[in-house]
């Protein structure tokens, strides 16, 4: 079992996630405030975080770079509604280890969400 945050601005997007990924026996916390889920990262090992790149206060590449220095085994997975090859190539730069396109497909989010996870030893 792993430790995942999810951070997305709409907490349905957060309570979805957990919800698919709670079945394959993950601790799964979601959040929408992006200083709460720092909080989180700086109060527990998190094996995974899942970021949305457009958030309420901070971009979620803001958020990664700040989640690498608090965390920096944690597996990042970013999520986005906008796919665009820039935001890709700063979220790799950045830590990031896989991104996922919204609508997010359950089969891919738990797939990338295994690879991260054996990737990391878990």
């Amino acid at each position: 079992m792993a430790r995942i945050i999810v951070l997305d601005d709409v907490l349905d997007a957060g309570v979805m996630i957990k919800r698919i990924l709670s079945r394959k026996g993950h601790d799964v916390e979601p959040f929408t405030e992006e200083e709460d889920a720092l909080a989180y990262v700086r109060a527990h090992k998190v094996d995974v975080a899942i970021l949305d790149i457009k958030l309420k206060k901070m971009s979620g590449v803001d958020v990664l770079e700040e989640l690498k220095k608090l965390s920096p085994a944690t597996r990042v997975i970013m999520l986005t509604g906008y796919p665009t090859l820039e935001t890709a190539r700063e979220a790799q730069q950045l830590g990031a280890f896989e991104y996922c396109v919204k609508p997010i497909d359950k089969d891919e989010l738990e797939e990338k969400v295994a690879i991260a996870l054996e990737e990391s030893g878990r």
